[in-house]
């Protein structure tokens, strides 16, 4: 039979639900220059945008060069904005805590790729004490073009397999995401998928191999036939 050896997460809206907060935060930014972002508008346009991708969207939408301030230091008054949410905010997403704890039990790699920052990541994993749990974190930072392109999770799989000196395959890969970019780049990626209607409904991730309302319905049965 063959089984799942690597499960990769997205991480705003699977593992934490982190988007809510990234919304607040990027709104403080803005704030200084007259702008605010819907909350509709928000998760509409920008989900899932790296915080420069977000900034030169929202420049070109409003036709705004941010007082000519350069827009990475907008992603670092952003950062202090999120960190000091964050810390106050319970963000993880109900079953996620048991559900990589019963894939590390199961011999399972697990890695993340996602559009959010290494510092933003790791600030909520050390929070929530899973910090050591993950073989490997991409972020976006180390790759040149974020989802729909798959370089982010061709490289999770690559670190994986460079760690534990392994040749596993694409197609022994599952991805839990919760948006269609993501998914489009899992599939380019040659690797299994999971939707998970944490931020968009079912007919909106009709991509994914399989759709879920929460990983609390997940064993690892389920993904091992997902993979054969």
């Amino acid at each position: 039979m063959v089984v799942v050896n690597i499960v990769i997460f997205d991480f705003d809206g699977v593992i934490s639900d982190s988007e809510p907060l990234h919304f607040i935060a990027t709104n403080k930014v803005l704030e200084q220059f007259g702008i605010q972002l819907d909350k509709d508008q928000y998760f509409a346009d920008f989900l899932g945008f790296t915080d420069a991708a977000l900034f030169q969207s929202v420049a070109k939408t409003f036709e705004t060069n941010f007082n000519n301030k350069p827009i990475e230091n907008l992603i670092e008054e952003k950062g202090i904005y999120f960190e000091e949410i964050i810390r106050k905010a319970d963000h993880l997403i109900e079953g996620i805590p048991q559900f990589i704890k019963m894939l590390k039990n199961g011999g399972v790699k697990i890695g993340i790729y996602s559009g959010a920052s290494r510092d933003d990541i790791e600030l909520m994993l050390e929070n929530s004490g899973f910090d050591t749990y993950f073989d490997t974190i991409v972020c976006a930072d180390d790759v040149e073009k974020g989802k729909p392109d798959p370089e982010g999770y061709l490289k999770a799989l690559e670190l994986i397999n460079k760690k534990y000196n392994s040749q596993i395959p694409a197609s022994q890969c599952i991805v839990i995401e919760d948006s269609q970019w993501g998914i489009i780049a899992a599939k380019k990626a040659g690797m299994r998928i999971i939707g998970i209607t944490n931020s968009y409904p079912a007919n909106e991730l009709e991509e994914a191999d399989l759709i879920i309302d929460s990983v609390s319905d997940l064993k690892i049965s389920d993904l091992n036939r997902l993979c054969e």
